[in-house]
C-alpha cells in the first residue's frame, strides 16, 4: 500500500488550514499514524472487553432460535424455571445495555482519532471517512455472508454523521442525544396508534413476525440447518430490510443518539476512570433504582398482557427502551470503579485484551456460533434451551478471554484490527510485538 499524500512525510514548506480554521506551517506536521501502546486510555479497553462479552448474551438467542425470539420471548422456548430465569436475567441485565455501551464506546472513539489527528496539525477528515467506509463494507460482508445481526454497518453509516458534531460541548450533546434517541420511541408509538387502521393483511404480517405459526417456525428450521447457500436468499432479505427500513425508522436515532452521548461521558472524563468513586456510585445506584425497577415494570406488565402484539410489540417496548440507558451507565460505573483499584491486575488485563481484539472478537462470535448453530456446522438451531444457551456463551467467554490475552503477548493488534488499520491509514502496520 502506498502512503497517501496526507500522511507522508515529505512534506512542501506551505500553509494548511486545520480543522479549527487556523494555519499550521506543513513543516511543523506531523505525519498521521495509530495511537501507540502507552496512549492508549486502559480504562476503555477494560470497558469495551466487558461490552463485547456482554453483547453475546443477547446475540446468543439471534443464533440459536428463531428471529421472534429475540423479541418476543414466548414465539420459541420455554420460559418455566431455569430457562425463564435465563430469560429474565438477560433481559434485565443485558438486552440493550451492552449494544448501548459499544455505541457511546464508538462515539468516544471518534473523539480520540480526531483529536489525536488535530493534535498533530493535521485533518482527521478523510482519515475518518476511509475508516468509516471500510467500517461500512465490514458490515455488509458480515450480514450478507455470515449473519443478518451485523452492527458495523449502522455503527458506520451513524459515524458518518456524527462526526461532524465532536467538537460540541458536552451539554449540548448531551440534549442532542435525547432528542435523537426519543425519535424511535415516538415512531414506536406512533406505529401503535395506527395499529387501528392496519388492513388484515399488514395485521397478519406483523403477526407473522411477532409470534409465527407452527409454518413459519418449520420454515426457519429448514433454513438455517440447511447449507450456507440454503439459507443466503432468507439471510440477504432480513440483512437488506435491517440495512434500510428498520435502519432508518430506529437504528441510526438510538445509535447515534447512544454515540453523542458516549462523546460527551468522554469529554467528562467518565471513560478514562477519572471521576469520582462517589459519582460512579451515583451509575451504579441509578442504574439499580430507576433503570432496574423500569425494566422489570415492562416485563410485568407485558406478562399481564399476555406478550400480546396489541401491547407488546410497541408500548411494552418502551420501558428497556429507555431504562437500558441507566443500566449501561451502571455498568459503566462498575467497570470504572474496577479501573480505579489497585489490584485485580488478573481481571483487568484480559479484559482489557478482549477490548483491544473487540472487532476481532466480535466476528468470531458470529463464526464460531454459526458454526455451532447453523446447517454448515453442528446444526443446533432450534435445538437449545435457553440454559444451554448461556453455558455455550460462558464457554465462548473462555475462549475469548484465553485467547485474546494470548495473542496480545506476541501480537500488537488482533487479526481484523491490523486489516482494518491498515486498509485505513493506507499502510502496512506493525503485527510482532
Amino acid at each position: 500500500m502506498q502512503q497517501p499524500e496526507e500522511e507522508s512525510s515529505a512534506l512542501p514548506r506551505i500553509s494548511q488550514v486545520n480543522d479549527h480554521g487556523r494555519e499550521v506551517r506543513a513543516d511543523t506536521l506531523r505525519p498521521l499514524a495509530p495511537i501507540s501502546e502507552p496512549d492508549r486510555i486502559a480504562s476503555l479497553d477494560v470497558l469495551r472487553g466487558v461490552a463485547v462479552l456482554g453483547i453475546l448474551v443477547m446475540n446468543i438467542q439471534a443464533f440459536s432460535m428463531v428471529h421472534a425470539a429475540y423479541v418476543n420471548p414466548t414465539a420459541y422456548g420455554s420460559l418455566e424455571g431455569a430457562d425463564g430465569a435465563v430469560w429474565l436475567l438477560s433481559h434485565v441485565l443485558a438486552k440493550r445495555k451492552f449494544m448501548t455501551i459499544f455505541s457511546m464506546l464508538f462515539g468516544a472513539g471518534i473523539i480520540v482519532l480526531t483529536s489525536r489527528a488535530e493534535a498533530r496539525g493535521r485533518s482527521a477528515l478523510r482519515l475518518h471517512y476511509r475508516r468509516t467506509l471500510w467500517l461500512i463494507l465490514f458490515g455488509l460482508l458480515h450480514a450478507y455472508l455470515l449473519w443478518t445481526g451485523d452492527i458495523l454497518y449502522a455503527y458506520g453509516m451513524s459515524a458518518l454523521v456524527a462526526y461532524w458534531l465532536r467538537r460540541l460541548p458536552p451539554r449540548w450533546l448531551v440534549l442532542i442525544a435525547l432528542v435523537l434517541l426519543a425519535i424511535p420511541s415516538g415512531v414506536m408509538m406512533a406505529m401503535d396508534w395506527s395499529i387501528r387502521f392496519w388492513s388484515p393483511e399488514q395485521y397478519e404480517a406483523a403477526l407473522w413476525g411477532w409470534a409465527p405459526g407452527t409454518e413459519e417456525v418449520e420454515y426457519q428450521m429448514s433454513v438455517y440447518r440447511g447449507s450456507w447457500l440454503h439459507q443466503l436468499p432468507d439471510r440477504a432479505h432480513i440483512a437488506f430490510w435491517g440495512q434500510t427500513a428498520s435502519f432508518g425508522m430506529f437504528g441510526v436515532w438510538r445509535i447515534l443518539g447512544c454515540m453523542f452521548l458516549g462523546m460527551a461521558l468522554y469529554r467528562l472524563g467518565v471513560f478514562s476512570a477519572s471521576r469520582s468513586v462517589r459519582f460512579y456510585l451515583a451509575l451504579i445506584v441509578a442504574a439499580v433504582l430507576a433503570g432496574l425497577p423500569v425494566t422489570l415494570l415492562g416485563v410485568w406488565l407485558c406478562h399481564r398482557n399476555d406478550w400480546s402484539l396489541h401491547y407488546s410489540m410497541f408500548q411494552g417496548k418502551q420501558f428497556n427502551y429507555w431504562a437500558s440507558i441507566p443500566v449501561a451507565l451502571g455498568w459503566v460505573g462498575l467497570v470504572m470503579l474496577l479501573c480505579r483499584s489497585a489490584g485485580l491486575e488478573w481481571m483487568k488485563r484480559p479484559l482489557a485484551a478482549v477490548g483491544r481484539t473487540a472487532l476481532s472478537n466480535y466476528l468470531f462470535q458470529t463464526v464460531i456460533c454459526t458454526t455451532i448453530f447453523f446447517g454448515h456446522g453442528f446444526s443446533l438451531f432450534g435445538r437449545v434451551s435457553r440454559v444451554q444457551q448461556i453455558l455455550f456463551v460462558l464457554a465462548i467467554w473462555v475462549v475469548q478471554i484465553v485467547g485474546s490475552s494470548l495473542w496480545m503477548r506476541y501480537f500488537r493488534l488482533g487479526p481484523l484490527e491490523w486489516l482494518w488499520r491498515s486498509l485505513s491509514y493506507w499502510r502496512f502496520q506493525p503485527m510482532l510485538r
